[in-house]
Formats: structure tokens, sequence, C-alpha cells
């Protein structure tokens, strides 16, 4: 064991575990790809954030080119991609008696590309916005960033020269990177033409997202939270079926839990592993449902004994928030995630999460033998359920009620219907009623969309279930997606928790999730 203090807290890291996850780093499959269009971006209030973007003429053309100060070209790669970009720069007239200097700006959609970051305004560090500035010194130089990039635009600013030379960029092109392995994944071909297509744009966003660890964002964060991880393993194990990934992921939260035993939401890989300081109530039982659909998949008994005790631990503090009602305690002292949303209180799907992560860890209770534990948890799941329904469930509006304002929320019932608080004919009629009267506190990301296909999938609706996808995540593919994004709400398309559309990530890890409900329900 080696502890680490970091901000106030105890980091207790265990070597045993870190050592199985450094074992289980993947190899990268690389793949140079070279941009098919120049572009230019025009406004257009019919387009997501207002801009389209327009082919001006093939890629290939640049070679004939040559560019001098003020001079700009948005190049376009066809494909969202993840990677390092290199290009062949060549000074065209005199030699070149001052260095060049460039900007490149990296979008993932138009918008980026179309404003300038100037007019950023948001909340988060805009150190996160794509954009290089840089002074060539000697030329002819091949340029290659040393920066991973995200993007499928990339804008070329030539901010200078000198009057006697111009440039000329004579090849550009991405080296991408991922650790998940296409050959693996099997065709879906299926009779439905949308769902080919959206199956393949979330086989291509979780492709781009499986790097050395499964990141929920290779633009931002470029980190492994547990919330993304457990949706990336579901889809993962429908296509690409890169477990031994998972398994390191898990290994090394397991790694670095604080003096408690909490693991962290999300984990840092360098200059070293390091958890964040952000610990959320939800997220920490998501190690113990990830644990058990891992193991589900893969029968892998040895992972399952190694990472059980840290496993359990997170019900035991889950367990620990309940006040003398079997309530999950609502005041400032958490953290829960479930949705971003400023107005969602977080009590009553927090409380349907502790359910179903007891229920899981039940069942690997169960598969290790452990009666004693087994029993307390059968015990303690017909106890909380009791007080679910008698203190989260209103009679009245025949709904599951959240905080001290009663609130009703998409979120609440969703979870409710996963965690099977009521019987299945109940939840069939939870689900059909919130369907019809809309409550007011809505889902804003396709992390919760994800939650209520599969409750629809639970209860057998596929129809409803192919309707909401179709609505959902092909209304981005007609907004303009090739990788699904961290953020989407029909009715507010420009909404960003952030302050900000352009710092929203358009490649998003919990967003891959319907070519794992595609091809799991057979839809």
């Amino acid at each position: 064991m080696k502890i680490q203090q970091v901000k106030n807290r105890t980091i207790i890291e265990n070597k045993f575990y870190k050592e199985k996850a450094d074992k289980l780093k993947p190899n990268f499959n690389k793949n140079i790809i070279h941009p098919i269009s120049i572009i230019e971006m025009t406004p257009d209030v019919n387009e997501i954030h207002g801009w389209k973007s327009n082919v001006v003429e093939p890629a290939a053309d640049l070679k004939g080119k040559d560019f001098g100060k003020g001079d700009t070209f948005i190049l376009d790669f066809g494909k969202h991609l993840v990677g390092y970009l290199t290009t062949n720069i060549k000074p065209v007239g005199s030699p070149p008696d001052a260095p060049l200097h460039l900007r490149l700006t990296f979008g993932e959609m138009p918008v980026e590309v179309a404003e300038p970051f100037s007019n950023y305004n948001g909340w988060i560090s805009s150190s996160w916005l794509q954009e290089e500035m840089l002074h060539v010194d000697v030329l002819p130089e091949v340029l290659s960033l040393p920066r991973r990039y995200s993007f499928r635009y990339v804008k070329v600013e030539v901010l200078d020269t000198s009057a006697k030379y111009r440039v000329s960029f004579e090849d550009i092109y991405c080296n991408t990177v991922t650790s998940a392995d296409s050959k693996n994944v099997v065709p879906l071909n299926s009779s439905d033409k949308e769902l080919n297509v959206i199956d393949q744009v979330s086989i291509n966003t979780l492709k781009d997202c499986t790097q050395s660890v499964f990141e929920d964002g290779p633009k931002r964060d470029r980190r492994m939270w547990l919330g993304d991880l457990r949706l990336q393993a579901l889809a993962n194990y429908e296509t690409f079926q890169n477990n031994d990934l998972v398994k390191r992921c898990l290994y090394l939260f397991a790694a670095v839990p604080n003096e408690e035993g909490q693991i962290a939401a999300n984990l840092f890989m360098e200059p070293q592993l390091m958890p964040d300081d952000t610990y959320l109530y939800d997220y920490s039982l998501f190690f113990t449902t990830t644990l058990y659909d891992y193991y589900m998949v893969t029968k892998d008994l040895e992972t399952l004994d190694d990472l059980w005790p840290i496993a359990y631990r997170q019900i035991e503090l889950g367990l620990e928030r309940l006040d003398e009602r079997n309530i999950v305690k609502d005041d400032e002292t958490w953290w829960s995630f479930i949705d971003w949303n400023d107005d969602l209180n977080k009590q009553a799907p927090s409380q349907a999460i502790l359910i179903y992560a007891m229920k899981k860890a039940k069942k690997l209770a169960q598969i290790l033998n452990n009666k004693e534990t087994y029993r307390f948890l059968q015990k303690k799941i017909e106890d909380v359920t009791e007080s679910t329904l008698q203190h989260l469930w209103d009679k009245d509006v025949e709904f599951f009620v959240s905080g001290s304002d009663y609130q009703v929320s998409w979120a609440s019932q969703v979870w409710m219907v996963i965690s099977g608080v009521l019987d299945q004919k109940s939840n069939l009629k939870l689900m059909n009623r919130l369907l019809t009267e809309k409550p007011s506190i809505m889902m804003n990301t396709p992390y919760m969309y994800h939650h209520l296909a599969e409750a629809l999938l639970l209860l057998g609706e596929k129809k409803k279930t192919i309707t909401i996808i179709k609505e959902y995540w092909g209304g981005m593919i007609k907004d303009g997606a090739d990788t699904f994004w961290e953020l989407y709400n029909p009715s507010n398309k420009d909404y960003s928790p952030y302050g900000s559309h352009l710092i929203n990530s358009y490649c998003h890890a919990w967003s891959c999730t319907p070519t794992y409900l595609i091809r799991k329900y057979n839809l």
C-alpha cells in the first residue's frame, strides 16, 4: 500500500491492483487519414449553432496553392478523427527572411472553426478549446503537432510570413489512434437502414473514446469517468469486445480509493495515476454494477474475487448515507450526478441507484458463496425498497417524488423502474404515465436518455424505444453528428451546462449506447 496526501485527502494506493492494470495496457491501432475537401462556413439559422459547411473544392487542389499573410482555409476530413496532425510546409518565392506565424483551429463541429474562440464566455477553462498558435523558424518543415486532437475540421490561418515569401501546404494528414479493433465488430445489417446508421455512429463514438483507457471524451475531459465507463463497457461487449480494457479500468479505479475506501468519480492517467477530488454518490455505486456486468460477460472469477472487497465497500458507503427512514439524506454534504440539470433533485434517483447496485452486489455475493453478505443484502434491499414506497411514492400524483419540494422528474421515474421498486405491471403504468404527462424536469444528456430507453426495454417496449432512439440519437445525426454528442436537448439545441456550446464535447462516451441497446435487445 502507498499513501498519497492530495488536497486534504488521503489516497490509499493498492500496488497489487495497479500492477494488474499496468499489465493490461492496450496496443494502439493507427491509420493515416487525409482531408477530402476545402470548405467554407456560412451562417445558416436552420443549422445547429447557426453554421453550415459548404464544399469549395477537393482537398487535393491544396497542393497547387500558396498562402501569405492574412490567408485562411478550412479543411474537412469527412469524418470525426482522434489523432495527431502533420503537414509538410514549403516556402514559395524568395528565401524566408522571417518565421512563419500560424494558427491552427480544430473543430468537431462547424461552429468551432466558424466562430472565434475569443467569443467564448463559459465557466470551464478555455484551454480545452482546440487551437495551436506557433512559429516555424526554418522552412521547409514537416510539422507534426505533439498534442492529440479530436476533430473533423481544421482551420489554417497564416498570421504572417514576410513580404518576400508565401507558403504552400504540400500534404496534411492525421495519424489516428485508438485501442479499439474494428475487425472484432460484427456488422449489424438490420433491415432498418436508420438503425444501421445510428449503430455505426455509436460505434464510431466508442472507437474514438477508446484509448489507453475508456475516456469520456477525446476533446474534453480526456479522463476516465466511472459513469461513462459503465456505459462504454456495455457497448464494448456488443461490438469491439475489448474486455481486457474494461478489466484494466476496473483495476485502475480500485487502485486509488480514498481513506474511507470510496472510489473517485474519475481518474487522471498522467503524469501518474491519480484520482480526481470529485466523489459522486451514484458513480461510486456504479463500480459495483460495472464489475457485475463484466463478470456476467467474461465469467472472470479471479477478477471478481480480487475486486469484490472494494466493490462491496461502495455499497457500505452508499448505505451509510441513509437516514433513520432508510432514505438517502439530501443536504449540502453530497453530490450525485444523475444528469446535467441544475433544477433536478437527486434524492429519489440516487435512492433507486442504491437499490439497483445492492441487487447486483447480492448476485455477486451469491456467485462468491458469501452467504452472510447475501442474507444481509437481501434484507437490506427489502427494507430500503419498503421505505422507498412509503416515503417517496406519492399516491395522489402517482409518481415518485424527490427532495423537500416533492419534485417529480423524468430521472426519478426512470431509475425507479430500472431498480425494480415496483412490480412489472406497475412499472409499465408508470412509464406510460411519464411519457404521457411529461414532467417539466426533463433530461438533457444522452446519458439520461440511455436510461430512459433501457427502462422501456426492460418492460418489453421495443417500439417505443426505437422511436426514442430515432428521434433523439437520429436527431443528432440529422443535425450533423458523425459521432454522438455529450449534450443534446432537442428543444434547446444550444444548451450547455458550461455556459457555451463551443466547449461542449461532440464525441462523448456516454452517448455511444444505441449500439448496445440495438444489439443487446435485438431491435
